[in-house]
């Protein structure tokens, strides 16, 4: 019988996303990366979010984490508006164009951490650099830290990006992020270099194209679940690291390759609803059914 188990604290954004693709628009859902990964990995702990929103934020949406048990202790309500971000995708999804970024509350965000955690995995969503570092300096003891980023800060940042992975112990990056990050497109050698700086597991998404997980000098390519009808794709990432991240916190590190198969299947439901629709619902064993039409190649 298995008697590990950690709680998750997560940091990162909540926002209202308008999303337009082939199969239809939504307008002002719940979105943001720390929403997506937080009801994910509820499925497998209690996680406390970091947060910001504006004054705009209703009950409805408060609700939203009351119902997953996520605790919002630090997340904190300012008079202003919560993050708003529009993107539309082309009709393979192959492109994302944003259409509009309206930080809000979110610009001036500075993490406040409220209650004790003890020895929590530490997931920092993709947000700034220097917001990651300042998460970090305010946790202690961590039983491990995650991080993801995107684009936009390895554009801005770097440097910092390359930093950041010298303090986790877990980091996941997509393919195209990986590439920009690196300047050279064999995905081996980034996982290999990615390692040399320190983390323990590194994570390239792939999309479509499944995963390619490092650690303990190999290297294991992960599929996707199969014949998925894709709706939209917005929080797949982070929907991947809340179940990766999940069955971290309910069965260790023992088994990396399964980890990736739960985040894998996490992520598939999202993609093929708009926003959170298909994650509302889920449970470990709809997960673990989803899991058996993963291949490890």
């Amino acid at each position: 019988m298995n008697n590990f188990k950690k709680n998750i604290l997560a940091v990162g954004s909540i926002a209202f996303d308008t999303i337009e693709t082939a199969k239809g628009k939504r307008e002002k859902i719940l979105g943001g990366s720390s929403t997506y990964f937080s009801v994910s990995s509820s499925y497998y702990t209690d996680v406390s979010l970091i947060g910001i929103v504006g004054k705009d934020f209703s009950k409805e949406n408060w609700n939203i984490f009351n119902k997953y048990n996520i605790n919002v202790d630090s997340v904190e309500q300012s008079d202003g508006m919560t993050f708003s971000w529009g993107g539309k995708y082309n009709d393979d999804f192959s492109r994302r164009d944003t259409l509009f970024t309206e930080l809000g509350v979110f610009e001036k965000f500075k993490p406040n951490i409220v209650n004790n955690h003890d020895k929590p995995i530490l997931y920092l969503g993709n947000i700034q650099p220097e917001l990651q570092f300042d998460v970090i300096s305010k946790v202690e003891n961590p039983f491990l830290i995650a991080a993801d980023s995107m684009n936009l800060w390895i554009d801005l940042f770097p440097k910092q990006v390359l930093e950041l992975i010298k303090k986790v112990d877990i980091f996941l990056l997509n393919d195209e992020e990986a590439i920009q990050l690196c300047g050279h497109k064999d995905l081996n050698k980034i996982i290999n270099e990615f390692l040399s700086y320190g983390p323990r597991i590194v994570i390239i998404k792939m999309g479509s194209e499944g995963s390619l997980l490092g650690f303990e000098n190999q290297i294991i390519k992960i599929s996707c679940v199969p014949n998925v009808d894709v709706v939209d794709p917005t929080g797949a990432g982070d929907s991947f690291a809340g179940g990766v991240l999940g069955y971290i916190s309910k069965y260790g590190l023992d088994n990396p390759v399964k980890a990736v198969m739960h985040g894998t299947a996490v992520a598939s439901f999202t993609v093929s609803a708009f926003g959170l629709e298909n994650l509302y619902d889920i449970s470990l064993d709809i997960i673990n059914e989803k899991i058996k039409d993963i291949k490890i190649l």
